[in-house]
C-alpha cells in the first residue's frame, strides 16, 4: 500500500469507479465510494467488449463472472445486406493476458458483477448521495456529503461521467461533450444461431449483432442524424424497423419478426470529448468519461475506463507523493485515450460523409494495434 494514499474517495459508481474501487481496496487502501443513484442501476442494452478491454477486466478480477453471464467469441463475420458471406475477420490473442478474441455482455449484468465485487472487496459504499463540497487542504481533501456527513481523504478520484459535476467544479472552462451527428440504436434479441459478431452492409448503413449471453445478442445500427432529436418511446420500435428494412438476410428477417416493445430498444445520440491535460488539480483526479468520453466505433468506451482503474491502482501501489502518482497516471493514459477518442470521432465522420474506405481501414488497423499494446 502507498504511504501517501491510504484512504481514497471514489465519486461515481459506474464501471470506472467500481473497477478502481475494487483494485485499490484489494491492495490495502481504504476506499469509500459515493453514488448518486440510490438503486445503483446501469441502464442500457448490450455492450461489445474488445479483446484489450477484456484484458483490463481480467486484471480487475471479474473475467470468470464475465464468461459465466456474458459471451466470449473469436472472429467477426461480414455479410451483404441479403446475407451473402463476404469474409471473416480474425481476432488475435491479446498480449499480456489469456484473451483471444472479444466479448459481449448486457450492461446491467456487468454492472451487477462489478457492484457485487465492490461490496465483496470491503469498499464502503454510500448510495443516493454525492458530495456538497471538496476542499483541498494541501495534505488532504476534506469532503462534505449531501447526507450531512464529512470525512477527509488522501485523494479523490472522480469518475462521475460524461457530464461530470467534479469537472465543472475544478475546471469550469473545460470542454463539454459535443454531439457528433450520429445516433446509435440498440435492441436485445435472440441469437438465432449466430456464433459470433456479425456485420451486415447495406446501401445506406451497417447493421451489427454481438452475442451477450448464451441465448441473446444485441442489435446495433448507427443512424446519420444531423440534428440531435429525441423520439417518444412509442416511436422507437417503428423507427428502428424502418432503419433496418433494407436488410433482408434470413437471420435479420427473424429479428424483424421478433422485435417488439419489450426488446430494450434504445437510441443514444453519440457525443464525445477529450479534455486537455491536466486531468487533476491538487489531490482531485478526473478519470473515465469525465475526461475522455468516446463514441463506440472502436468498442472501447467502457474499456478505457477499466484501463484507467488498472493504471491508477498500479501507480498508487508504486507510491510516491500524490502529485507524482497523478502525473504518472496522466502520462500513461493521455496518448492512448486521446488516440481512441480522436480516431473514433474520425471513423464517425467518414461514415457520415461517405469518405474513404481505405482511410477507414487504416484507422481501424492503427487503433487496434495501439489497443493491443500494454496499458
Amino acid at each position: 500500500m502507498s504511504e501517501s494514499v491510504k484512504k481514497i474517495l471514489i465519486v461515481g459508481g459506474g464501471f470506472t469507479g467500481m473497477s478502481a474501487a475494487i483494485l485499490l481496496q484489494q491492495q490495502g487502501v481504504e476506499v469509500h465510494l459515493v453514488e448518486l443513484d440510490k438503486n445503483w442501476r446501469t441502464d442500457g442494452a448490450g455492450i461489445t467488449v474488445s479483446g484489450p478491454s477484456l484484458r483490463a477486466i481480467e486484471q480487475i478480477g471479474v473475467l470468470d463472472q464475465f464468461k459465466q453471464f456474458g459471451a466470449i467469441f473469436q472472429n467477426v463475420d461480414m455479410f451483404t445486406s441479403d446475407g451473402t458471406h463476404l469474409r471473416q475477420i480474425p481476432t488475435p490473442a491479446v498480449p499480456g493476458s489469456s484473451i483471444v478474441g472479444g466479448g459481449g455482455i448486457m450492461r446491467p449484468v456487468l454492472a451487477k458483477i462489478l457492484a457485487e465485487e465492490t461490496k465483496k472487496a470491503g469498499v464502503k459504499v454510500l448510495l443516493g448521495h454525492t458530495y456538497d463540497s471538496l476542499q483541498d487542504m494541501d495534505d488532504r481533501v476534506d469532503v462534505t456529503f449531501t447526507n450531512g456527513e464529512s470525512d477527509s481523504y488522501d485523494m479523490v478520484a472522480a469518475a462521475d461521467g460524461v457530464f461530470s459535476k467534479t469537472r465543472q467544479l475544478i475546471f469550469p472552462d473545460a470542454p463539454t461533450p459535443q454531439y457528433t451527428g450520429q445516433v446509435v440504436w440498440r435492441a436485445v434479441v435472440e441469437r438465432h444461431g449466430l456464433e459470433r459478431p456479425a456485420l451486415f452492409y447495406g446501401p445506406n448503413g451497417k447493421l451489427g449483432f454481438t452475442p451477450v449471453s448464451a441465448t441473446h445478442m444485441y442489435l446495433n445500427y448507427t443512424e446519420q442524424q444531423p440534428k440531435k432529436v429525441r423520439l417518444a418511446d412509442d416511436q422507437l420500435l417503428p423507427h428502428l424497423k424502418g432503419l433496418i428494412a433494407e436488410f433482408t438476410a434470413p437471420v435479420i428477417e427473424k429479428v424483424k419478426a421478433e422485435l417488439n416493445q419489450n426488446s430494450s430498444i434504445l437510441a443514444r445520440p453519440l457525443e464525445g470529448m477529450i479534455m486537455q491535460r491536466p486531468w487533476s488539480k491538487g489531490r482531485v483526479l478526473l478519470m473515465g468519461d469525465a475526461v475522455h468520453a468516446t463514441t463506440p466505433h472502436l468498442a472501447s468506451g467502457a474499456g478505457m475506463g477499466h484501463e484507467d482503474a488498472v493504471v491508477l491502482a498500479d501507480e498508487v501501489k508504486t507510491g510516491g507523493p500524490v502529485q507524482d502518482i497523478l502525473k504518472r497516471f496522466e502520462d500513461r493514459r493521455w496518448t492512448r485515450c486521446s488516440l481512441i477518442v480522436s480516431n473514433s470521432k474520425r471513423l464517425g465522420e467518414i461514415e457520415q460523409t461517405g469518405g474513404s474506405k481505405v482511410e477507414h481501414m487504416q484507422i481501424m488497423a492503427l487503433s487496434m494495434s495501439a489497443l493491443m499494446a500494454p496499458i
